[in-house]
């Protein structure tokens, strides 16, 4: 467990420390939303096209990973979404917003440090992967079934044309194209060029977890004991048991490959949560949420990885 501690006290001590600098007011969350653009915009695509282009097409595009997150995403955010009709007596689109805090991993900003420090490099694969998943499937199917309450007239097929234009203009998802582009046709960059790519590399991790810390600061967990405790037990447990019974039924899946699926499925969920909430006016639920599950993951991920490496699903920690 002490092995396990080491891996996993260095990113939340580094959450912690973003925390604590916005509360010492050394920055502001206003800074916190700058950095946090400087690691979607540059950072974190950097390291994205670093991972995927290194590697064979072979080796990245795997049909069996992208099928068993999906299936266990959908399962975690269809169980969530029921609970909270049937037991919460939620409306349909609060459950929905339930529903996704249950199933949208945090994968760039904690899933990403997670399964580099325990798995290596395969980590970054397995990162980009599953944010195809989330970005192209969970996404967008979650953003149309919370907005066709409120547009009833408009169509499906339209309210998804412009969700998924607005997500391909995302620099995550074309550092993931261009990538994958590169390891098909075996494409390498100049010099000077794939070291500005490593430099900015180095930045996403570090950084990442740093902001997710100073965007916690000043958020307040108030009530909501049962809705937020749904949202984070969805989240942590039945999120990545999901993804582990998804990954051992579809063969063909790397073992390496199937350990880091469910080290992303076992992180919080995404930190724009509490945004994506404030359109339906379920901001304090979603920020509430946010907050639990960040600090309880500190311990069920600690846990997940000592009950993986116990039962030989990881092989060595890295």
């Amino acid at each position: 467990m002490i092995e396990i501690l080491s891996i996993t006290s260095p990113i939340f001590i580094l959450i912690g420390l973003g925390y604590c600098a916005v509360r010492a007011a050394f920055f502001s969350r206003a800074d916190m939303r700058v950095l946090g653009t400087f690691v979607i915009n540059f950072a974190l695509p950097a390291m994205l096209f670093k991972a995927l282009s290194q590697r064979s097409f072979g080796e990245v595009m795997n049909s069996g990973y992208l099928l068993a997150y999906a299936l266990g995403s959908l399962f975690a955010m269809s169980v969530a979404i029921v609970i909270a009709l049937k037991w919460r007596k939620r409306d349909f689109q609060s459950s929905v917003i339930v529903g996704m805090g249950a199933s949208l991993s945090n994968s760039a900003f904690i899933g990403l440090p997670v399964a580099v420090q325990v798995l290596g490099p395969i980590g970054s694969v397995a990162m980009a992967l599953s944010m195809l998943v989330e970005n192209l499937l969970m996404l967008p199917l979650l953003l149309v079934m919370a907005d066709r309450s409120d547009h009833k007239s408009a169509s499906v097929l339209s309210m998804l044309r412009g969700t998924f234009a607005r997500l391909l203009r995302n620099p995550m998802l074309l550092a993931i194209a261009i990538g994958f582009a590169f390891a098909l046709f075996g494409l390498k960059l100049p010099a000077p060029l794939s070291r500005v790519v490593e430099m900015l590399s180095f930045a996403s991790g570090p950084l990442a977890l740093f902001v997710i810390g100073g965007s916690l600061a000043g958020m307040a967990v108030k009530g909501m004991i049962a809705d937020v405790s749904l949202i984070a037990v969805a989240k942590l447990v039945l999120h990545p048991a999901a993804v582990l019974v998804g990954v051992l039924l579809i063969p063909g899946i790397d073992p390496v490959l199937q350990a880091a699926a469910v080290l992303i499925a076992c992180v919080p969920m995404f930190s724009i949560y509490a945004i994506m909430g404030q359109k339906y006016g379920l901001e304090s639920m979603c920020s509430a949420a946010l907050v639990v599950a960040t600090v309880a993951s500190f311990v069920s991920i600690s846990m997940i990885i000592w009950i993986m490496k116990s039962a030989g699903f990881i092989p060595a920690l890295s």
